[in-house]
Formats: C-alpha cells, sequence, structure tokens
C-alpha cells in the first residue's frame, strides 16, 4: 500500500539492528533531522530519570514510614472486612495521602498472582490489576485534582460515572485531592452519593487544610490525621536511599536535610535530590549548608556562644563569613531561634539528651550550651530573637537589619536576669515606698513581709496606688506600692477596727446614701444598667441633699433620667425622693473624674524612684495600668464617712416639687 505522499512504503528499508534508516536531505526547514539517540546514551538515559520521590514512592502500607496508627487500622480493617466506604487523609504535604489512597485503590482491586485473590491489606504487587494501577492507565480509578476542578459540574461527573459499575477490576475508586478546594455546591452535590454510594465505588480524599472541609462531608468518611514523619525517621529513610544509590553522604548533612524537609518526606526526597546532582564525590555537610542557604550549625553554635558572652566583634565577625558563603543571615537569626528552642527544652527535659530525635551535635553541644544558660537568659534570647526575624522580615537591609539584632543581644548579655534586677531595685527602694511587689510574667517571691499583694504601706511619696510597668521585651511587672496622700498604717489600723460597724451598717435594711457615688452604685446593685451607665457617663451633679438631687443630664441623655432615678431610690430607701434638673454648670461626670484621677497616678507613679529606674532599666517599657487599693470603683478616692447633708440643713428657698420635676 502506498504512502499518503510517495507510491512506496519505507517500511521494508531498515537496517541490520532493525532500528529506521537515517532520514535522506534535509528536513522541512532545510536542516538535517537530529539522529535519534541510542537507548544507552547519556541523553536518553537523562529522558527516563525518575526523581527520588517517585523511584521510591510506598506500593504497600509496609513502605510508609511515620504513620503506625492508619497503618494498623486500615490492614485491621481488611483483615476482618470492614472497609468503609469512604476515606478522609489529612496532613503535610508530602507525608504519603495521595501514596496512600493509591495503596487503598490496590489493596481493593489485587486478585493475587494467581487470579483468585480478595481485598488484602498486602497488594502483589505484580497481578494484572495492581500493575495497572501502578502504572496509572487504570480507568475505575479516578483521580482528580480539586484545586483546578472545583466546580458543581465536575462532581455531577464523578456522579454519573459511579452509576455504573466497573468494566475490569472489583471496586471503583474515586480520589479526590486537595478536596478542600471544592466549591460550596459542588460539596453538596455530592453528600448524597457520598452517604449511599454503591457497593462497588470507594472514596479517597486528601487535603491538607482539613478545617476548610465541610463537617457534613466528614461526618461520611473516616477520617486518618498523617502526622509529619519525625527527623530521625527522615534521616534513617534518607540514609537507606542514598545507599541504595550508592550515594556517600555526611550523616550532619542527612541531619540538615531531614530538619530542612520539616516532616514531608516528599520535601526531603527533593533536597536529596538537589545535593545528589551539585555534588562531586561524597555529599558534606557544608555543600549542603550552602545549598539551603542555612548556616553550618558549628556556627550558628559558635554564634549562640558569642552573643551569650556579649562579643559583638566575634558574633559579626561569624556573620560576614557565614554571609560570604551565601548564607541568608535572617535564616541565620531563625536558626539561632531554633536553638534557642532546642536549648530550653534540653533544660526542661534531661532525658532529650538521649533522645534519638535530636541530631548528635544537638545532644552533645547543645546540652553543654544548656548547662551554662538559665531558663530567663534563654526566655529573654527568645523574646528579642522572635521580635528581630519579624523586623528583618520588613526592612529594606536584611543584612543589617540582622546585625542589629545580634548586636542588641550582645549588649543586653551582660544584665543580670529581670528577677535578679527587680529583687536589686526592690531592695533598695523599700524605704521609699513600703512594701512594693513586682513580677516577671508572675510575683516574685521575697519581698518584705512575705507579700506578694498589693502593699497596705502608704508613705509620702509612694507611688499610688500602684504602677503596671511592661514592655514587650520582658521588662518587669509590677510595682502595687502605696498611694501619695493614701491612709497611713495608723488610720488603716482604724479602718480595719471599724470593720464591725461597717459590717452592721451594710446589714440595714436601709441603704445609706451619703454620696451622688452611693446613689449611682446602688443604681448598679439594683442591675439597671443603662440607668448606671447614664449616671456615669451623661450627668452632673450640680447638688446633693437627701432627699433632693440636683442634676443636669447632657443631651444623650433619656428624657425619663430622672423619674426612673426618683422610682428607684424610693423603693430602696422608702423615703420620697425628688430628682431636679438644672442647667447650672455642675462637677464632672464621675467617668471624667476616674479618668483624671487615673491621670494623676500614671504621672506621680512615673515619679516613683523605683519605676523610674525599670524605665531606666528596660528602654521601651510602659506603664501599661495602675491599681489603687484605696479607689472604688469609679476609680475615686473613697470618701470619708459622715453623715450626708439633710434637707434641713439646705437653705429655704431650695425644695423642688414634682411639678418643677415634671416641667423639666
Amino acid at each position: 500500500m502506498s504512502g499518503l505522499f510517495q507510491d512506496e512504503s519505507p517500511q521494508d528499508e531498515t537496517t541490520r539492528d532493525g532500528t529506521p534508516p537515517p532520514p535522506e536531505g534535509p528536513g522541512l526547514f532545510g536542516d538535517a533531522l537530529p539522529a535519534l539517540a541510542e537507548p544507552s546514551s547519556p541523553a536518553a538515559h537523562a529522558a527516563a530519570y525518575r526523581v527520588l520521590a517517585r523511584k521510591y514512592r510506598p506500593t504497600r502500607f509496609e513502605d510508609l514510614i511515620g504513620q503506625e496508627a492508619m497503618v494498623r487500622t486500615l490492614c485491621n480493617a481488611f483483615a476482618i472486612g470492614r472497609v468503609a466506604h469512604a476515606f478522609m487523609l489529612t496532613g503535610v504535604r508530602g507525608v504519603g495521602k495521595t501514596t496512600t489512597a493509591r495503596i487503598i485503590a490496590r489493596a481493593l482491586n489485587c486478585v493475587g498472582p494467581d487470579g483468585t485473590g480478595g481485598p488484602t491489606a498486602d497488594p502483589c504487587g505484580v497481578c494484572g490489576n495492581c500493575l495497572a494501577i501502578l502504572a496509572e492507565r487504570e480507568p475505575d480509578v479516578f483521580e482528580m485534582d480539586a484545586a483546578s476542578r472545583t466546580g458543581v459540574d465536575d462532581v455531577r461527573e464523578i456522579i454519573e460515572v459511579s452509576r455504573s459499575r466497573p468494566m475490569k477490576i472489583r471496586t471503583k475508586v474515586f480520589i479526590i485531592d486537595e478536596i478542600h478546594m471544592l466549591t460550596r455546591n459542588a460539596f453538596n452535590a455530592l453528600l448524597k452519593t457520598l452517604e449511599e454510594p454503591p457497593p462497588y465505588v470507594k472514596f479517597v480524599f486528601a487535603t491538607t487544610e482539613i478545617r476548610k472541609v465541610p463537617i457534613t462531608v466528614l461526618s461520611r468518611c473516616q477520617r486518618f490525621d498523617l502526622r509529619r514523619v519525625r527527623v530521625n525517621e527522615l534521616h534513617t529513610h534518607f540514609l537507606h536511599i542514598a545507599h541504595q544509590e550508592g550515594v556517600q553522604i555526611e550523616q550532619a548533612a542527612l541531619d540538615l536535610i531531614a530538619r530542612a524537609a520539616d516532616g514531608s518526606v516528599r520535601d526531603g526526597l527533593s533536597l536529596l535530590d538537589q545535593a545528589i546532582a551539585q555534588a562531586e564525590g561524597p555529599i558534606t555537610v557544608a555543600q549542603v549548608a550552602d545549598m539551603l542557604g542555612f548556616a553550618d550549625r558549628e556556627a550558628v553554635f559558635e554564634l549562640m556562644k558569642a552573643v551569650m558572652k556579649g562579643e559583638p566583634a566575634k558574633a559579626l565577625e561569624i556573620t560576614e563569613r557565614a554571609y560570604e558563603r551565601g548564607a541568608d543571615l535572617g535564616v541565620m537569626l531563625q536558626d539561632l531561634l531554633e536553638l534557642v528552642h532546642t536549648l530550653t527544652r534540653l533544660k526542661s527535659i534531661p532525658l532529650l539528651r538521649h533522645s534519638p530525635e535530636l541530631p548528635e551535635v544537638d545532644r552533645t553541644r547543645g546540652a553543654e550550651l544548656a548547662d551554662q544558660l538559665t531558663v530567663p537568659t534563654l526566655a529573654r534570647a527568645w523574646q528579642m530573637l522572635l521580635k528581630g526575624v519579624g523586623e528583618v522580615e520588613t526592612a529594606p537591609d536584611r543584612r543589617a537589619a540582622a546585625e542589629m539584632v545580634l548586636i542588641r543581644l550582645c549588649h543586653v548579655a551582660d544584665l543580670p536576669p529581670p528577677g535578679d534586677l527587680v529583687r536589686r531595685l526592690t531592695s533598695g527602694a523599700q524605704q521609699a515606698s513600703g512594701t512594693a511587689t513586682l513580677a516577671t510574667g508572675g510575683p516574685i517571691d521575697g519581698q518584705t513581709g512575705g507579700q506578694t499583694g498589693r502593699s497596705t504601706g502608704g508613705a509620702t511619696g509612694g507611688a499610688p496606688g500602684g504602677a503596671t510597668v511592661g514592655s514587650a521585651g520582658g521588662a518587669p511587672r509590677g510595682p502595687t506600692a502605696g498611694a501619695t496622700g493614701g491612709p497611713t498604717g495608723g488610720s488603716m489600723r482604724a479602718m480595719a477596727g471599724g470593720g464591725a460597724i461597717a459590717a452592721a451598717e451594710s446589714a440595714a435594711a436601709v441603704p445609706k446614701l451619703a454620696s451622688f457615688r452611693d446613689v449611682t452604685a446602688l443604681v448598679a446593685e439594683r442591675r439597671e444598667a443603662m440607668l448606671h451607665a447614664h449616671l456615669v457617663h451623661s450627668v452632673h451633679l450640680v447638688r446633693f441633699a437627701p432627699p433632693v438631687i440636683e442634676l443636669r443630664p447632657q443631651a444623650d441623655a433619656p428624657r425619663d433620667l430622672a423619674s426612673k432615678l426618683a422610682a428607684l431610690l424610693t423603693e430602696a430607701t422608702g423615703t420620697r425622693w425628688t430628682i431636679a434638673l438644672s442647667a447650672a454648670e455642675g462637677t464632672p461626670t464621675l467617668a471624667d473624674q476616674g479618668s483624671a484621677a487615673d491621670a494623676a497616678r500614671r504621672s506621680a507613679a512615673a515619679d516613683h524612684p523605683l519605676v523610674r529606674a525599670i524605665m531606666e532599666a528596660f528602654p521601651g517599657a510602659r506603664i501599661d495600668q495602675v491599681h489603687d487599693a484605696t479607689a472604688d470603683a469609679y476609680g475615686l478616692p473613697m470618701q470619708p464617712q459622715h453623715p450626708p447633708t439633710t434637707t434641713e440643713d439646705a437653705p429655704p428657698d431650695i425644695d423642688f416639687s414634682d411639678e418643677m420635676e415634671n416641667e423639666e
């Protein structure tokens, strides 16, 4: 049969080895066509190369690393014939979600080498069904990426296909990756089929964002959380693969790759692939560090020692060498942050010094360094590094920002821990403020008198109420000292001695209203929230002469405020009260008075010698709040106990009637 453009077919024109003859003459565009590469040539070998992540992808449940709980459950389910109709696999990228889904598909459809087997947790890998699924050419195993096919039409297509029986294999399997990307309508369309699928249909879903999957879908699936693979497990796995590939690699280099993988097997294998490609011989830790942009682990330890000793010149010398090798100083700060965390764990959990989860260098040098540092020092370094990493990310010059962070760390290295500093300051300032309590995250024991609460002393010139000093960098919080102008020790004892009288008065049926603040407090006790809020924020007291109160309400006060207040007071006291409205200026509102009193307390606290010493020792610290034990609920000093002014003391021309109130 002649060809399309010639009379004779060239099929009989072959060379002795059976390969087609080279083309004669120029190609379509004038140049001779390139000769086909020999199957054994380097070009053909490069084209056929499979990356390690695909070459060593697990094909059986027992090949999965770090997922023992899931493997045990699935194997038991296949053994007793209780395989769910839908699975939800969740976890970070590269831990084996899609791989597990494909193993489930083979386990459901394996027929064994003799073709008579049933579902099994250990698929043979040699039968036709296993080979077809492994080669991704089995039409009844559907894989869909929900990141690119998110609509309801895509789900309807799955539903339509699920209605027909499989053509060749035993069970149809639908594998949907990144299912959280489906739209709401797509999820809704899937619900009915997912709840009651045909007996020959199984669903396997995978997602990295389990919280984005509707609960209605989760409730219809058997969920498995694939955990991050531990560093020591990754190290062992990568070492085995390196031996399989005939590659020599240093143990420290494998540690770097395993840590950089962050629990992902696929990410780690990709890094190992890259390290093998760039190395010309054994893979060293220096090569891997350069590839990853990491500082050498030994350099990180040396930098930590220089910073903790307060040696900025040496610290900058180490970073200069790392920068010349191509290391990112921002990443180096993150390495320091991670090292601080490791050292703190070593101090908190001594058994970690013998744990295989930590690299050898962390177990040896890390333990030695941890013994030389205290937890408060490490906590301070953590806070400063955490803030410094954020500064580097936003700074126009990452190197300059990183060096400034290191210099700050060096200069605070010779400062005593916050707790020691607080003890020194308080021991020298007790004569000025009585007993003070300062806290760095909590009260510090050992204060004068053993107190860790508010002081009861009242020295002249003391900080009013007590100042709370804090900063993001770990500045101490506290002190609370006696209020300036507050009651002396004698008056406090007198007040304590009168406790029985106060208790008897509070037990009386009729409340004693000695001031407008007492009236406002009574309204709060009666749970009249709106009326109480307006009395605090929207009312100016003109005159208080029980049972007459003269007020100037603001524009936002309700029109029935006077009548409501009069009714409440009359009911509470059994005496008829008159609330008169006035146009006089009156006193500031209780809220304004409380704000002014708080400002005065802050100002007095800032002038206190102890607070000034703390502010100077911790630049950037601020006074957050001042607590005054002598202040009432409105932030005002407690009133002296004296009989209130009555109408008998008022001038005879001040007698407001109900008619005047109603007219107002």
